[in-house]
């Protein structure tokens, strides 16, 4: 290996390869020529004596070479641009720099236009963007650099995750207001067993199984429901409701930003549903990265500032309805 031949700026190019797996996407990431990428893909080569990528199809698949250096080149990338926002401190209006988020869809409606607005006041250069969540990727993910904070209920993750909690969220129970099985209760009562039993359910469900915390719930009273429809978003879980007769439990904060115009009720589950915590994850390598850690700080206030609760509040029943 030729290691007076070796610059940061080929090891940029080295990263942006191993993650586009294209000369042209790479070049595009890093903000470099289609020849300039290839230029330093040559002289890649030929400092590790190795051709690192071969064209495989339209993709350039990295060589077991390669791949034993992906990591660590992410990890000394990661370091080196740490050390030098620490030494210039952070200067918000010259920051350009691109957040990835990972969370559910009603983050969308939720959080992200007032999260937006509030970056782009103080650091107009910031992108951002929102991907759907990807619960069992997470931990690989933010490994990957591919995504740099997760919005999630509580993961089973790795030491090197840290994590803050971000709100709790209680379920309460959505049905159409033209419903006829709940013409007579009252919007923010307790749902009577028998009708939540006999009524079909839709559940958000990103994989596609027809399971989640309110089955697991019913099961400890012995108890069923007839789930009868997974959607992979919260906000085609909302339509669907408003359009049949079918219930579904979704997340508080959620109902009450969309009943209104879904002409959707709200009632509380006829069961204890233990109240999920909803986490903020990231790789403890950005623990202490100046950009990383203020955007994490505009999350949190994000999320005060919009009264998400983050008290213990026991379970959905306890929850005021407005």
């Amino acid at each position: 290996m030729n290691f007076n031949a070796l610059d940061l700026n080929l090891i940029r190019v080295f990263d942006a390869l191993m993650r586009e797996r294209s000369v042209t996407r790479a070049g595009d990431r890093i903000g470099l020529s289609q020849p300039a990428v290839s230029a330093a893909l040559n002289r890649l080569r030929h400092v590790f004596n190795d051709n690192l990528f071969v064209r495989h199809g339209s993709e350039m698949q990295p060589t077991p070479l390669a791949s034993e250096l992906g990591e660590r080149a992410r990890l000394a990338l990661a370091e080196i641009e740490g050390m030098v926002r620490t030494v210039r401190g952070l200067e918000l209006g010259e920051l350009d720099r691109t957040f990835t988020l990972m969370g559910a869809d009603f983050f969308s409606t939720l959080l992200m236009p007032f999260l937006s607005h509030k970056v782009y006041m103080q650091a107009p250069a910031v992108k951002m963007r929102l991907l759907d969540s990807a619960r069992g990727e997470v931990a690989r993910l933010l490994q990957d650099n591919a995504v740099d904070m997760a919005l999630e209920r509580p993961l089973d993750m790795p030491g090197w995750i840290s994590k803050e909690l971000l709100f709790r969220s209680p379920f309460v129970i959505i049905a159409s207001a033209d419903n006829s099985a709940l013409a007579d209760l009252p919007e923010g009562a307790v749902m009577p067993l028998s009708i939540f039993s006999s009524l079909p359910h839709v559940i958000r469900s990103i994989d596609g199984t027809f399971r989640g915390m309110v089955d697991d719930a019913l099961a400890t009273h012995g108890l069923k429901r007839q789930v009868t429809l997974a959607l992979p978003h919260f906000h085609a879980v909302a339509s669907a409701i408003a359009q049949s007769a079918h219930i579904a439990a979704v997340p508080l904060q959620f109902a009450d930003a969309v009943k209104t115009n879904l002409r959707l009720r709200c009632f509380l589950p006829p069961i204890d549903v233990p109240v999920p915590d909803v986490n903020l994850y990231w790789h403890s390598r950005y623990d202490e990265d100046l950009a990383h850690r203020w955007m994490r700080d505009q999350i949190l206030q994000a999320v005060a500032a919009l009264n998400f609760p983050i008290n213990e509040m026991g379970n959905a029943t306890s929850v005021e309805l407005s």
